[in-house]
């Protein structure tokens, strides 16, 4: 059994998005590869999940009038 990769951001931390965050079907109520946050959108962890089968960490992130979206470390940073 493959061991839980710990994420390195917490709940309550304030970040930014590194990379443009595309829909990949996720959300239904948007058109995919709708453009969901820009590069540079502030927001806020307010859950950590865990992707079982990437073995990685998903952050949800509130980002303001964009909604909650689940994001991957290597597309937010600590503001």
């Amino acid at each position: 059994m493959i061991e839980a990769r710990t994420g390195k951001y917490q709940w309550g931390q304030r970040i930014v998005a590194t990379a443009d965050i595309f829909n990949d079907g996720t959300y239904p109520d948007r058109q995919p590869d709708a453009l969901l946050v820009g590069t540079g959108t502030q927001g806020e962890i307010v859950n950590v999940g865990y992707h079982e089968e990437l073995n990685l960490p998903v952050y949800l992130v509130e980002f303001g009038a964009a909604g909650v979206i689940g994001c991957f470390e290597e597309e937010i940073t600590p503001v």
